[in-house]
């Protein structure tokens, strides 16, 4: 019961001031709207970055060539080592632990359609590069692998070739024919739309055709840019990277002792570095957010102060009536937890309709976590214990007699 009366006897003081107790707690409303702001955007940012790695896929491999270094020098752009089909079929036919294999060669080119016309990257790949690449298709169908042996003239249109030819309705393209460097193709599909990925290039802005149509009729040559390599599952990609290092070293005959003439990038281990980089700044941005709780907590302090001195009389009454300092210190505790308390569920509300409201207006992705709700609750009564300490020690350390004397 002493607890229970103590408690609402602080209610009490907190609401025959109620101006002075809203100023008090505005402070650690902003610092809590502040913080839940900044983790949201930050956790948003965060699933952002997965959202775009897990549309690449995060067992894929990419091979691109690398720099060779001759007589102690780094080799010119023309003597750079180079992938070609060869390597690609070396890995399909070799490979134990390869899910599948998908070379490409790329050249920006012209591409028109009646008075239309853009200039665009021809992809030249295989069949399966819808699986390795996750894309999907909107219209039509992938050209087979049937057309790419036979180098048919077949090309799939990205949807951004398709804006760009002036084309509103893209399902009437597939049937058609545009021209690509002069030559005739015959549209089989249109690709569904992917969006930006964090690549520097447009995923969409691209016209996919048979490799062997491309080195028979486009480019005259077997260069690749990369290769693309899908691992069964995540726990085998370093039994594949291996795999893909010893079968392209063996295919060009490097000795041991010379380094690999390519690199490997995995898209798994730049989705662990881009999630550790933008937890770091949600962290800091929150750590920013939370120095306006530590002044809002000094705010409180410098109240309860004010507040112990306007009230000596009426500490001395209650100490003359019996009441022990530990009494006297549990009240004024409670009425800055109380109102570090109050000030954290405005300040949440506050911040997830902040949060809402970026989303809308900014189209930033926001997220928030119900442990960033429970870490803002729990600072703030953090806050209100550390910072209403001192004043309740000062009003439980008063002589009843010299408080009973206070005018």
């Amino acid at each position: 019961m002493l607890v229970l009366e103590t408690f609402a006897v602080a209610l009490e003081a907190l609401r025959a001031n109620k101006l002075r107790s809203f100023l008090t707690m505005l402070g650690i409303v902003i610092g809590v709207s502040a913080v839940i702001a900044m983790i949201a955007l930050g956790r948003g940012a965060q699933q952002s970055v997965k959202d775009r790695i897990a549309k690449l896929g995060t067992t894929v491999l990419r091979v691109v060539p690398g720099q060779q270094r001759l007589r102690g020098s780094i080799a010119s752009a023309t003597e750079r080592a180079r992938l070609r089909l060869d390597d690609a079929q070396a890995l399909e036919d070799r490979g134990t632990v390869l899910a599948a294999v998908q070379p490409e060669m790329v050249r920006s080119m012209q591409v028109v359609y009646g008075s239309h016309n853009t200039n665009t990257d021809i992809v030249g790949t295989t069949a399966n590069y819808l699986e390795v690449r996750r894309y999907s298709m909107a219209y039509g169908r992938m050209f087979a692998d049937g057309e790419d042996a036979a180098a048919r003239m077949v090309a799939v249109v990205g949807p951004q070739v398709v804006s760009d030819l002036g084309i509103t309705t893209p399902e009437l393209l597939v049937g058609q024919d545009i021209r690509i460097n002069g030559a005739k193709f015959l549209v089989v599909g249109v690709l569904a739309p992917k969006g930006m990925t964090g690549s520097s290039s447009n995923p969409d802005d691209q016209v996919l055709i048979p490799i062997q149509t491309a080195q028979a009729r486009l480019l005259g040559r077997d260069r690749l840019r990369s290769i693309y390599v899908l691992a069964p599952s995540e726990d085998q990609i370093p039994a594949t990277m291996a795999e893909v290092s010893r079968i392209l070293r063996r295919q060009h005959r490097v000795r041991p002792d010379q380094p690999d003439f390519f690199s490997i990038r995995n898209q798994a281990d730049f989705l662990v570095t881009l999630g550790e980089t933008t937890q770091v700044f949600t962290w800091l941005l929150a750590g920013i957010a939370a120095v306006s709780l530590l002044v809002g907590g000094i705010g409180i302090m410098n109240i309860m102060l004010v507040s112990v001195t306007e009230r000596t009389r009426e500490i001395g009454i209650r100490k003359a009536l019996g009441a022990t300092p530990l009494v006297i210190m549990v009240q004024f505790l409670i009425e800055a937890v109380v109102l570090c308390l109050l000030g954290g569920t405005v300040g949440v509300a506050l911040g997830a309709v902040a949060s809402g409201a970026l989303h809308r207006t900014m189209q930033w992705n926001t997220s928030v976590g119900a442990d960033s709700v429970a870490m803002a609750f729990g600072f703030a009564a953090a806050v209100g214990i550390v910072f209403g300490v001192w004043p309740a020690r000062r009003a439980a350390s008063l002589d009843p007699i010299e408080a009973l004397r206070y005018e």
